[in-house]
């Protein structure tokens, strides 16, 4: 049964992944670079963006030679430690472990990139009532909606508690 869920979890990542890749393609072949389409003016865009740095741009105009060495060495250890923790959690199918699957996919989307090209491709564009939020594809909504669950489950689970006779020594 467990061999079954690991299953589960590795079609989730590899949806992630694929999907994640056929947009990006999409988006580098029908739409030139820096050029945008409107799809709710005023709201949502897709515009061809590519990402050199970390999420939202961070560091994206930093010269340094290191930048994309320093960003894959961080993703593969952050992937080696989402491995681990969704190997652990592999027994059932959680919300921890569809969290951890969707955080995996995203990843490992968004690092095929940086170890392709150097850089992200990035195609989301939302602005509201004029505050524009930088633009992002699929595997960063994978990663956010993982980590949402993965916060939704540590602040909305009900804690394992001890039992009642355990609180009063058991019998």
């Amino acid at each position: 049964m467990e061999g079954m869920i690991r299953r589960y979890h590795l079609l989730i990542a590899v949806l992630i992944v694929a999907v994640d890749r056929f947009t990006k393609w999409l988006v580098a072949s029908r739409i030139a670079l820096h050029d945008s389409i409107s799809i709710i003016p005023g709201f949502f865009h897709l515009t061809h963006v590519q990402n050199r740095g970390a999420a939202f741009g961070l560091w994206s105009d930093s010269p340094s030679e290191w930048k994309v060495t320093v960003l894959i060495m961080f993703s593969l250890a952050a992937l080696m430690v989402v491995v681990a923790l969704l190997w652990k959690n592999s027994h059932a199918m959680t919300t921890t472990a569809a969290g951890l699957a969707l955080i995996l996919g995203g990843a490992l989307g968004n690092l095929w990139d940086r170890l392709a090209m150097g850089r992200v491709v990035d195609f989301l564009d939302f602005s509201v009532s004029g505050y524009h939020w930088p633009a992002f594809n699929l595997a960063d909504s994978a990663i956010v909606v993982g980590a949402l669950l993965l916060v939704g489950e540590i602040l909305f689970s009900k804690g394992t508690e001890p039992a009642e006779d355990e609180l009063v020594g058991g019998r």
